[in-house]
Parts: structure tokens; C-alpha cells; sequence
């Protein structure tokens, strides 16, 4: 019973998995593989590099220009939809450790502001946004990009998706959206004065234990005369 209910849930995330797009599949495989111990990332690592074997050699003339500087220099214009093509695949060939390459990138991908404030990108065209989606998603878990890169490149992401959020008429949600960023970003400094509360206010005065008529406190309210004023309150009138 519990494993043919395991088999219905591992079929359902297949589902789901197949219905999201090339950006979401990046990303949430990304936060799996960060799940991994490194014995279940060394195994999982054999069977993508039996996989990648596939294509080696089909793939390769695209694989020696995506690891190269110079070939990768020339690919600026991210108003060109042929440009960002090859700015995916280059992401997705790019090796591991080329840092000079990431930087070619880095320096392409993060021109995207005035590329949209200049040239009024309409990032809401289905194919423009799920291309910038994908890329800035591929290139800020990229390991050839340095973690500073990867901060700069996942903010650059967070303002496409507020853009694309405003688009659609969703302009509250997004301005929440990058204020939770923002809090997550740059949290509230913690000052213990502010947790502290007021003390509870006086509550009515305990009963009397002895008679009225040896309490100076109640002697005055059963013979209907106002209370004696106290040491505080006498101090007060002087």
C-alpha cells in the first residue's frame, strides 16, 4: 500500500516536472542537486557524463567556441534573438572552471538594464522571455562564475521577473516580491529595546485581613469618610 502510494506521488512530480519550463527544470534541479551528499553527487555525476557522452562529438565545434574568450566577445547584442541562441548553448558547454570566459559573459549578461531602457526590450514576448529566463537562471548557479558574479546575475533575474510581473498586471505582487528581496538582502539590525514590553499596570489593592475598625485604610470607608492620602500623595501637595 505505501509503495504503490509512492509510485502515484513519484509519478506526479514527473508531471509536474515535464509541464515546467527550460528556467523552472534549471532551477529546481539545481536545489536538488544541493540536497546531495557527495557519495549521491559522485554517482549522479557518472550517469550525466554516460549521458553527455552521446553528443560529445556533435556537440563539439560548439563546445571549443563557448570555452573560447575571443568567440565569446563577439556575442553582445542580446537584442538578437540568433545572439541569445547561442548565449544558451555556450552557458550550458561552458566548462567548470574557464573563469575568463564567465567574465566575457558576466560582462555581456549584466548590460541587460540599459539594454531594456534603451532599446524597450519587450521582455513579455513568450520566446524573448523564456530565452532571459533561462539564461540569467543557467548563469547564476553556473560554477565558472565567482560568487560575487552570481549574486550580480541572480538581482539581474529578480528585475526581469519584476518586470515581466508588472507586465502582466501583477504590480503589487512584484514590488512585494523586491521588497522581500530587499529584506532578505539587507535584514533589520536587531535592538533588544525594541522587544521590550511596558509593566503590567497596578491591579486593584489586596483585601484587608484585619477589622475595619483597627484598618486605617478601611476604618475611613465604613464611617463614609474619604481615605487618609498616603505618604506619596502628601509629598505631592507640598
Amino acid at each position: 500500500m505505501v509503495e504503490s502510494r509512492s509510485c502515484v506521488q513519484r509519478e506526479g512530480v514527473y508531471r509536474w516536472f515535464s509541464s515546467l519550463t527550460s528556467a523552472e527544470r534549471a532551477e529546481f534541479l539545481c536545489g536538488l542537486l544541493d540536497l546531495c551528499v557527495p557519495i549521491e553527487l559522485r554517482f549522479l555525476g557518472s550517469c550525466l557524463e554516460d549521458l553527455a557522452r552521446k553528443d560529445y562529438h556533435s556537440l563539439r565545434d560548439a563546445e571549443i567556441k563557448a570555452n573560447n574568450p575571443a568567440d565569446l566577445s563577439g556575442l553582445t547584442n542580446i537584442t538578437d534573438d540568433v545572439v541569445r541562441s547561442k548565449l544558451l548553448v555556450s552557458l550550458a558547454l561552458l566548462g567548470s572552471d574557464n573563469r575568463e570566459a564567465a567574465g566575457v559573459l558576466y560582462r555581456t549578461l549584466t548590460h541587460i538594464d540599459s539594454v531594456i531602457n534603451n532599446y524597450g526590450l519587450a521582455l513579455n514576448d513568450g520566446r524573448t522571455e523564456e530565452q532571459f529566463l533561462l539564461l540569467f537562471t543557467m548563469a547564476s548557479h553556473h560554477p565558472a562564475f565567482s560568487f560575487h558574479q552570481k549574486q550580480v546575475l541572480r538581482q539581474q533575474l529578480g528585475h526581469i521577473q519584476d518586470i515581466l510581473q508588472v507586465s502582466s498586471g501583477g504590480g503589487g505582487e512584484a514590488q512585494e516580491a523586491a521588497g522581500d528581496r530587499a529584506a532578505a538582502c539587507h535584514p533589520q539590525p536587531h535592538h533588544p529595546l525594541l522587544h521590550l514590553t511596558a509593566p503590567p499596570a497596578p491591579g486593584p489593592p489586596a483585601p484587608c485581613c484585619l477589622p475595619p475598625a483597627r484598618c486605617q485604610r478601611c476604618l475611613p470607608a465604613s464611617v463614609g469618610l474619604p481615605p487618609p492620602a498616603t505618604h506619596t500623595a502628601a509629598a505631592g501637595t507640598r
